[in-house]
């Protein structure tokens, strides 16, 4: 709910009313009066508006609300002020009026002011509100005795209106002294008040000097204007032109000449001469000369003063006899002269002060401390830039409401008895409805027993719903109730304009209605499905309807569905039938048959639901396996249960799924049916022949079918039967995927038929047999050794390594293994030996030197034998070499000597690595590795140093664990003088300590940490004392101290003057000690006080010392407490 538009309308004479939409801009007069001045700006929420309005016309506010989403008339208050109701104010100067337009659903509310006075001027506000909805708006009314434009101020803009007509130039960018040289002088009085200027007299002095007519000069080429004018603080030149370059000016001001100063700035820029005045004042609102010879140019420099406007008018007041008044405006500039008036008599400061003028920056207040009953009337705060008036109301005494009326709430046909009780039983009053007088009649009457005042209404229809007000008469007393008219509940499914008994919804799709109600109060909605314990609908509560929400509708969601509106005044209800259609269930997965190379044909069964409507046909698609597309078949609907497929690709697996369609759409689709290849079976087997046979197994062998086909091979089977039979008898379980097979558990001696056929999904292949039978009986083979490559050689492993030897050998029957070890039969616990039909394998985990040796392998079938021999080698690490000797040492070389290794690890000594080490360090660096020989000579060996050598020998394995060392170590002598180093005396550096940088006496602000700085030097490092009057600060917490390369500091936490006094610090270590002192004085904040009068709260300017400068703090200061009050982060004690 909002206002559509709030039209304001300013009538001098007439009392006639301007709607907002025929409101304009009224055509200028030729004479005064002026006409009509309207507004038709359109506001919506809160909102300011001023308008000025000549004293003695009639003016007309206007609010228009929106009443489209309105069941009922909405409640409005008209008020002046803060807290003054209108609606007491009724009568002759005051009218409040109301109507409503049925065809466009809009409510206007009038406010007419008859006769407007100065008393009318202030601030209003207009609140409109029903049930659960509240809008305002708010304007000002300034009355002047002369007005010759209007001016509406809305969202922050001035929009000036002189004789109905926009202004569009600002006043600042006109010149008015060109205005009133070319004025008439009827005019001028005009202009002045239009422009501001408040020395018209000094202005027509100068205007007239001006029109004189001046001689021409000899000195000037051009002289200064007549005049100028520039606004107060702005920048002007002064400028002429000489007939002489080198001429010297003269500037005079008021006959005074002019020294250069900041304000003051003179050029000469060729034959020019220029006076710049910078920032300019009323000061400077004078007479120019300028003087060359005896020459003179004259002009006068008018300064203007923007005038000063009323930016918050005063509000009315109402207090009791005694009590304390206070005015307050504000305006545009600071520290402004304005003035008070009473009833149109100016204030003045009379001897006892009962009238007090305050200015606080841009505001001004008018005080008047206890208030008399003469004091009522009407007070008026005047600048040169506008006027504000408010009323003050002293009331004698005080009345007491005993009982105010109380909010009713009532039922059709029923009584309303509004009452109320006041302490004086003389007093009258009125009754107001929505501001406006009750008239009493045969259902509505009024009474006044004694204290008590009554309002009875009988037989209460809607109409009369409305906000009710008792005036008592004198008083400022507004007391208002709220009279509620319950309506019975109502569904207004007529309205919808179209049968709501079954409402049809596509399943999946939301279904929202929305059923219209009506009742006082708002009815409680229910809804039942009926039938059945519960349903799926979300119910949504307004304050004129409800919403019936089904969100996704399925199948279970039909039924009749019943909803109930109640509230205490009875009930009602309606019944909606549901019922949801839908796209058929999808079909259950189509079976294939007839497959052929490029085509198949489907079968499928309609659906098990259609969906509420009839199947109107099917749609067929199909895929490959491993892909996600699927490719329609038909284009037209099949009626149909069977369809051909063709045109596919033979090799490539398919799927088909299907559709069912009905008016509603397209089902899901089917599950996919059985994949399903359009190939032919593959051709038989290759190259189908017997690999080995014996008492009991028959080893088959093949090759794949020379066209297997794009469907692939699934496997083989292989058959046999028996020679003289025709029945084929399966030879494996299953399908096997490899080209050969052992066939087992044969009858030695049988003569067998062996026949085997490809598959893949298509079917069998062609048989391949083998042409003759084959009988099941053991072939005699002779044994045969077929050794390794690698193994017809020595055969080297490490100690520790892992041996495994395989040699394969063929012979049948299985033939004996043999193996043996330098003649001897070879340990089985010692080695692992493992046999097969087709090989042997020997195997030892961790190999051992012991297992070196030469090995054979027997393989012996009956009388028929084979053998071949190995040789293994186990090799490990040698063991270090011995005797080594230090020969010989010489200049910077080293002899040695030593002998090969007892132990060699079963191999062959491939050479020795030779190390040398310093005695001192004892770290080793190689001089030979691979060395052959068993002496060598240690050669560029520093001079002066001993050293020990060492060997390890080496062989296939690597380097010995241990080395060979030399007992004693090779001294390589020096040769030359001994140097002997001189002897000094130590210098002894120790001093007293000694102060480089004394402490300075300091003056501090309390409150603020402040730090004493000083430095000292001495050796060893002096200790530190600090002390306050002879007081050591060691263990005062309120005290820091620090030390940094001999700067000492002392940090003292916000002090307060009891912190002031003698500073010492003391410096003292074993050669002496030094002290030096200082002086803190610490000072409060400054306070300047200025106490009001009659008043117990003091009000003190606080300067506050920071960082960035000066700053100054206005804070309140209760005299009782001596502490400054307000949003201050700590008490400051006054002392």
């Amino acid at each position: 709910m909002t206002f559509s538009n709030l039209g304001l309308h300013s009538f001098p004479e007439k009392s006639e009313t301007v709607t907002p939409a025929e409101a304009a801009p009224a055509p200028a007069a030729p004479e005064p009066p002026a006409p009509p001045v309207e507004s038709s700006q359109n506001t919506e929420g809160n909102r300011e508006l001023t308008l000025l309005t000549k004293s003695g016309g009639n003016i007309t506010f206007t609010a228009k609300v929106a009443g489209e989403s309105l069941l009922k008339k909405p409640s409005v208050k008209w008020f002046k002020g803060k807290w003054m109701d209108l609606g007491s104010k009724v009568g002759q100067h005051l009218q409040l009026h109301d109507n409503y337009d049925r065809n466009n659903k809009v409510y206007t509310f009038e406010l007419e002011i008859i006769e407007a006075n100065m008393t009318f001027a202030g601030g209003y506000r207009c609140e409109v509100s029903t049930k659960d909805k509240f809008d305002s708006s708010n304007f000002n009314l300034t009355v002047n005795g002369k007005m010759n434009s209007c001016q509406l101020w809305h969202s922050g803009t001035l929009i000036p209106f002189c004789r109905g007509e926009a202004k569009s130039e600002s006043q600042s960018d006109v010149d008015v002294w060109e205005i009133l040289r070319k004025a008439p002088p009827s005019e001028y009085e005009k202009i002045a008040f239009q422009y501001g200027i408040t020395d018209l007299r000094g202005m027509l002095k100068r205007l007239k000097r001006i029109k004189k007519e001046e001689k021409k000069s000899t000195a000037f080429l051009k002289k200064l204007d007549p005049a100028y004018q520039v606004d107060k603080g702005q920048k002007i030149k002064l400028m002429v032109e000489v007939a002489n370059p080198d001429a010297d000016v003269k500037w005079l001001k008021n006959g005074q000449e002019i020294q250069v100063s900041g304000r003051y700035i003179f050029e000469a820029v060729g034959n020019k001469r220029i006076l710049t005045i910078n920032h300019c004042s009323l000061a400077d609102d004078a007479a120019y000369e300028c003087v060359v010879g005896e020459e003179k140019s004259f002009t006068e420099l008018f300064v203007k003063e923007p005038p000063i406007l009323i930016t918050h008018p005063l509000e009315d007041q109402m207090v009791m006899v005694g009590e304390r008044v206070e005015f307050e405006c504000e305006v545009s500039e600071e520290g402004a002269t304005v003035k008070w008036e009473k009833d149109g008599i100016e204030l003045t400061r009379e001897e006892t002060f009962k009238y007090r003028f305050k200015k606080d920056g841009k505001k001004q207040y008018l005080i008047i401390n206890e208030t008399s009953k003469e004091d009522s009337g009407h007070y008026t705060v005047k600048t040169n830039g506008g006027v504000s008036v408010a009323e003050l109301i002293v009331q004698e005494k005080k009345l007491e409401v005993y009982q105010s009326i109380a909010d009713l709430t009532v039922k059709a046909r029923d009584q309303a008895v509004f009452k109320c009780e006041v302490s004086d039983e003389n007093v009258k009053g009125i009754w107001l409805k929505n501001g406006k007088e009750v008239v009493p009649d045969e259902r509505i009457k009024i009474s006044h027993i004694g204290r008590i005042h009554k309002l009875t209404i009988e037989d209460v229809t809607p109409d009369d719903e409305a906000d009710y007000s008792f005036i008592p008469q004198g008083f400022a007393y507004n007391l208002s109730a709220k009279l509620q008219f319950l309506e019975p509940p109502k569904i207004h499914l007529d309205c919808l304009g179209q049968s709501p008994d079954t409402i049809v919804v596509v399943a999946g799709n939301k279904l929202r209605l929305d059923v219209p109600i009506s009742g006082d109060p708002t009815p409680t909605v229910i809804w039942q499905k009926v039938n059945k314990s519960e349903g799926r609908v979300r119910v949504e509560m307004h304050e004129d309807h409800c919403v019936f929400i089904i969100e996704g509708a399925e199948k279970e969601d039909e039924g009749v569905y019943r909803v109930i509106v109640k509230n205490p005044v009875g009930e009602d209800k309606a019944d909606i039938t549901v019922k949801v259609i839908d796209v058929p269930d999808p079909p259950e997965a189509p079976k294939i048959s007839n497959i052929g190379e490029d085509y198949c044909t489907v079968q499928w069964q309609p659906p098990k639901y259609d969906g509420g409507q009839p199947v109107l046909g099917y749609i067929l698609e199909r895929k490959k396996k491993k892909s996600y597309r699927w490719m329609r078949l038909n284009f037209d609907l099949l009626k149909e249960l069977t369809y051909e497929a063709k045109r596919m690709i033979e090799g490539v697996v398919y799927e088909m799924r299907v559709y069912a369609v009905n008016s509603i759409g397209m089902s899901r689709p089917s599950p996919a049916s059985q994949p399903f290849m359009p190939i032919a079976p593959p051709s038989e087997p290759t190259h189908f022949t017997v690999e080995d046979v014996s008492d009991s197994t028959v080893a088959l062998k093949w090759r794949p079918p020379e066209r297997i086909g794009a469907g692939g091979l699934d496997g083989y089977i292989v058959e046999y039967c028996k020679d003289g039979s025709t029945e084929w008898i399966p030879a494996l379980p299953g399908l096997t995927e490899r080209t050969s097979a052992l066939i087992k558990d044969l009858v030695t001696g049988d003569k067998l038929h062996f026949r085997i056929k490809a598959i893949n999904v298509a079917g069998e292949s062609g048989a391949a047999i083998i042409k003759e039978p084959v009988t099941v009986q053991e072939i005699l083979q002779r044994p045969k050794i077929w050794l390794p490559r690698h193994l017809r050689q020595t055969l080297v492993k490490k100690v520790g390594e892992t041996i495994n030897i395989v040699i394969p050998f063929q012979g049948k029957p299985r033939p004996k293994i043999i193996w043996m070890k330098d003649g001897q039969t070879l340990d089985s616990k010692d080695v692992g030996i493992r046999n097969s039909n087709t090989d042997t394998i020997l195997f030892i985990r961790k190999a051992e030197l012991h297992h070196s040796g030469a090995y054979e392998v027997i393989l012996q079938i009956e009388t028929m034998t084979d053998k071949v021999a190995i040789t293994i080698q186990i090799i490990d690490k040698p063991g270090p070499p011995q005797n080594i000797k230090l020969v010989d040492v010489w200049g910077f070389n080293a002899a040695l000597e030593w002998t090969p290794p007892q132990d060699d690890g079963n191999a062959q000594i491939l050479g020795y690595t030779v190390q040398k080490a310093d005695k001192k360090t004892m770290e080793w660096y190689t001089v030979f590795d691979h060395y052959r020989r068993t002496n060598c000579i240690v050669s560029d060996l520093i001079m002066g140093n001993e050293y020990f050598f060492r060997i390890f020998s080496e062989n296939l394995c690597g380097l010995s664990e241990t080395a060979a060392t030399t007992k004693n170590p090779a001294y390589i002598q020096k040769t030359g003088t001994t140097y002997k180093p001189p002897t000094y005396k130590e210098h002894d550096f120790s001093e007293p300590p000694k102060f480089t940088h004394p402490l300075v006496d300091r003056s501090v602000i309390a409150g603020y940490n402040t730090t004493l700085s000083c430095a000292v030097r001495g050796i060893p490092k002096p200790k530190i004392f600090w002390y306050k009057n002879k007081m050591d600060l060691s263990g005062d917490a309120k005290y820091r101290m620090f030390s940094k390369q001999g700067v000492l500091t002392l940090e003292i936490r916000k002090p307060t003057p009891f912190d002031g006094g003698c500073y010492t610090c003391k410096a003292v270590n074993e050669c002496g000690e030094a002290e030096i002192e200082c002086r803190l004085d610490v000072r409060e904040l400054s306070l300047q006080r200025s106490k009001p009068e009659g008043s117990s709260v003091q009000q003190f300017s606080v300067l506050f010392c920071t960082k960035s400068g000066l700053r100054a703090y206005s804070a309140p200061w209760s005299a009782a407490t001596g502490i400054l009050t307000g949003s201050w982060q700590q008490a400051i004690s006054l002392h």
